[in-house]
């Protein structure tokens, strides 16, 4: 399984996004599982697998799918 991958997974299990509907395309606004806890666990879950921290700043900045698998570098 890839990073990316991964990180579709953790997105799923903690928003409750069917799979196949994550994409970068995906907007925080559109994702009725992506509130503001669940967007702290999708963080929290990710640092924890992968190691990898982010600047608060950054966190705020995530608005999509997609910026989140940039900021990770999972593009």
């Amino acid at each position: 399984m890839t990073d990316r991958e991964k990180l579709i997974n953790i997105f799923a299990e903690i928003t409750g996004t069917d799979v196949p509907e994550i994409n970068d395309n995906l907007k925080r606004s559109e994702c009725e599982g992506w509130d503001s806890f669940n967007h702290l666990l999708i963080i929290s879950e990710i640092e924890s697998t992968f190691g990898k921290s982010i600047k608060s700043s950054d966190v705020e900045k995530i608005n999509s799918f997609k910026d989140l698998a940039e900021i990770y570098g999972m593009s």
